[in-house]
C-alpha cells in the first residue's frame, strides 16, 4: 500500500512539474482558474492582467505588457501574469473585475489585491511593480527581426530578386498596427534563420511616396514581394502568428513553426522519399540500384533540395553498411542532443537529418 501512496504522489507531483513548465513557457505567464493559487500568492510578487481577448484598450497594452515580461523574466522574485476573463469568468469576478484590462498586484504570500492605476506603459508599470516589489529592473531594450525599411533601402531589400519579402505598410498612431506590432515581431523572429526569408515594416505616413506606389490606402496594409513578382501581391490572410506562419511556409517552400523551429516536414524531398520506400522493401542485393536511382534524382535537384539530397544518399550508404537499426539508432542519439541546449544552427541541422532518417526507419 505504501509503494502505491508513494507512486500516486511521484505522478502528482510530475503533473504540477508540468503544469507549471508550460505555464512558464512565456515571458508573460498564462494564468488559469485551476493555476491561479499555484502561481499567485506564493513565493513571489505578482502583477497580474485580467483581460478580454476583443477588448481594445487591452489589444493596445499587449505590446507593453509584453515588454514587461520580457524585462522581468529573470527576476525570480517578480511573476508577471495574465488572465483571460472571457475563460475564467468566475476567477475575474472573485477578484472585483468589472472592466478591461484590470491590472493587480499580489505581494508575495498574499492573495489580497492592489489595483494598478497608473500609465498603461511598459515602463510605468515596471516603476510600480519595482516599487511594490522591491527590485529594481529596466525595461530591456528588445532586439527587433523586422527590418526597417526607408527610401534609401527599399529597393535593395524588397526588390532584391533573391529574397521572398513580407512589407508591413504601416502608420504610427493606428491601434491595428500597434495590436499586430508583437504578433509581427514573433513572425519575425520565427523566419529569421530563413536566409531567403524577410520580414519588413514601413512608416507609410513618413514615406507616403512610397506607399502610394504600392496603392496602399489603409494601414496596416500587408504584401509580399516573393522571388518572382517584385510587383506585391497582397496579403489577405489572418492576423495570427498560425496564419502568417502557414502562408510563408507555402509560399516561400519552408518549413517552420511559430517558435521558429523546423517542423517535422523540413528536408522531405517527395521524389526522394518514393525511392526510400522501395530502398527500405528492397532486398541486400538490390538496394545499390534503388541508390543509383537515388543518386540520378538528386542531381536534378536545385536550391536547399540538393542539400537534403545529399543527406538523404548518406543516409541510404549508411544503413547498407551498418545495418537496418543504423536508422533508429541515429534517431535516438540526434533526439538525446535536440533535448540539450544547443545554438539554433545545430538544432536545424540535427532536425533535417532526423527527420530524412524517419523515413528509413
Amino acid at each position: 500500500m505504501e509503494k502505491y501512496q508513494r507512486q500516486q504522489i511521484w505522478i502528482v507531483l510530475g503533473i504540477l512539474v508540468l503544469l507549471a513548465v508550460s505555464a512558464l513557457a512565456d515571458d508573460v505567464v498564462v494564468i488559469t482558474e485551476d493555476s491561479f493559487e499555484k502561481v499567485v500568492g506564493q513565493d513571489r510578487g505578482a502583477l497580474v492582467e485580467f483581460y478580454a481577448p476583443w477588448c481594445g484598450h487591452c489589444q493596445k497594452l499587449a505590446p507593453e505588457y509584453e515588454k514587461l515580461g520580457t524585462s522581468f523574466k529573470k527576476e525570480k522574485s517578480i511573476l508577471i501574469g495574465k488572465v483571460d476573463c472571457d475563460e475564467h469568468k468566475s476567477l475575474c469576478s472573485k477578484y472585483g473585475v468589472s472592466g478591461y484590462p484590470t491590472i493587480q498586484w499580489f505581494a508575495k504570500g498574499s492573495l489580497e489585491p492592489k489595483k494598478y492605476e497608473g500609465p498603461r506603459t511598459a515602463e510605468s508599470l515596471a516603476e510600480f511593480v519595482n516599487s511594490e516589489g522591491g527590485t529594481n529592473v529596466k525595461i530591456a531594450a528588445v532586439p527587433s527581426n523586422v527590418v526597417v525599411l526607408t527610401t534609401d533601402n527599399f529597393d535593395e531589400v524588397v526588390l532584391d530578386e533573391t529574397k521572398d519579402v513580407l512589407v508591413e505598410f504601416y502608420a504610427p498612431w493606428c491601434g491595428h498596427c500597434k495590436n499586430l506590432a508583437p504578433t509581427y515581431e514573433k513572425v519575425a523572429t520565427a523566419f529569421k534563420s530563413e536566409e531567403d526569408v524577410v520580414i519588413t515594416n514601413l512608416d507609410a505616413d513618413k514615406y507616403r511616396d512610397l506607399a502610394e506606389k504600392f496603392g496602399v490606402s489603409g494601414f496596416p496594409t500587408l504584401k509580399f514581394f516573393p522571388k518572382g513578382n517584385k510587383a506585391g501581391e497582397e496579403y489577405e490572410g489572418g492576423r495570427d502568428l498560425e496564419d502568417f506562419v502557414n502562408f510563408i511556409n507555402e509560399k516561400c517552400g519552408t518549413s517552420r513553426d511559430g517558435k521558429g523551429q523546423l517542423t517535422s516536414k523540413a528536408g522531405i524531398v517527395e521524389s526522394l522519399d518514393t525511392l526510400v520506400k522501395e530502398f527500405v522493401a528492397a532486398g541486400d542485393d538490390e538496394k545499390k540500384a534503388v541508390v543509383s536511382r537515388m543518386e540520378e534524382e538528386v542531381e536534378k535537384l536545385k536550391g536547399f533540395s540538393t542539400r537534403y539530397g545529399k543527406i538523404y544518399l548518406k543516409a541510404a550508404k549508411n544503413c547498407m553498411a551498418k545495418g537496418s537499426d543504423y536508422a533508429n539508432n541515429e534517431i535516438e542519439r540526434l533526439q538525446r542532443i535536440l533535448d540539450k541546449s544547443i545554438s539554433a544552427a545545430k538544432a536545424d541541422e540535427f532536425t533535417l537529418k532526423k527527420n530524412i532518417l524517419s523515413t528509413f526507419a
